[in-house]
């Protein structure tokens, strides 16, 4: 695969750094994505077709091997969509939060690969189709720059690029998940928060992301559904634990109802306390 320095170049060295399970491959502009040998493209998974059925073979086989049962093929395509989506909203929201700079990436710019030797969480492989930034920044002469007016502009390109980019690829899971429209965005609405929430801990910038991200989805900002939504909570001796609630479910409770996750709908305040100290201990 021909690669490429770009604009974005620096903010993915960023997240491999702090992520080092993930892998990031920018191509050039005349560059194809990659296919077989364990890459799909994400306009393969929105077709929905014979390669999102073996994208899905994955996830079910590692469901048996992990939790000695079969899930529900609905739940399979959650757990699978789910792999996808984090990483793949990572590509545009971390550019955005380190240093103002938005890519677009439609569907047919992308290719995933999770089965990459020592990349827990895959590999991908994009095309840039342009970036948004702001006026000053050293990166809009470039090719491909376009310059917005001002942060709440920037923002609206980071719901509009998340938007174009998996829009077709939850049209593709969909008819497999047994959800649809507002069920399906509020995924992709955790997708985004938790992933750059997640990202920005290990940056050391938890707390200006939660700023970030309650800025950029505020509420009322279609399709995505509700707010950021993070909370606060106190902990026995008084520490402040920040939370937030989840749009959707992961659907990890058919598997272990009794494991549910911090930010799950179905976990009350007092179990979150104790899983949050339990994570912080």
């Amino acid at each position: 695969m021909p690669v490429t320095r770009s604009a974005l170049t620096d903010a993915y060295a960023r997240l491999s750094e702090a992520l080092p399970g993930l892998g990031v491959t920018e191509l050039d502009t005349a560059g194809e994505v990659p296919r077989g040998g364990g890459w799909v493209a994400a306009g393969a998974l929105a077709a929905g077709g014979a390669e999102l059925e073996a994208f899905l073979a994955w996830d079910d086989a590692q469901v048996v091997r992990d939790y000695g049962q079969r899930a529900r093929p609905d739940v399979v395509a959650s757990f699978g969509l789910h792999r996808y989506a984090w990483p793949a909203c990572l590509l545009i929201t971390v550019p955005w939060f380190l240093h103002r700079r938005v890519p677009r990436y439609p569907a047919t710019h992308v290719a995933y690969d999770r089965s990459a030797a020592g990349l827990p969480l895959g590999r991908m492989a994009v095309r840039s189709a342009g970036f948004a930034c702001l006026p000053g920044d050293p990166a809009a002469a470039l090719p491909g720059a376009r310059v917005v007016a001002d942060e709440e502009a920037l923002r609206a390109e980071v719901r509009a690029a998340v938007a174009e980019h998996m829009e077709p690829v939850l049209a593709g899971f969909g008819p497999r998940m047994r959800r649809r429209g507002r069920a399906l965005w509020g995924m992709a609405t955790d997708e985004v928060v938790e992933g750059l929430w997640y990202v920005a801990h290990l940056l050391g910038e938890q707390e200006r992301a939660r700023h970030e991200l309650e800025l950029l989805l505020p509420g009322a900002t279609k399709p995505y559904v509700g707010k950021a939504a993070f909370r606060e909570l106190t902990g026995p001796d008084g520490e402040p634990l920040h939370t937030r609630d989840r749009a959707s479910c992961c659907m990890f409770y058919t598997l272990r109802p009794e494991d549910t996750c911090a930010t799950c709908p179905r976990t009350c305040d007092a179990d979150r306390v104790n899983k949050l100290l339990a994570t912080a201990g």
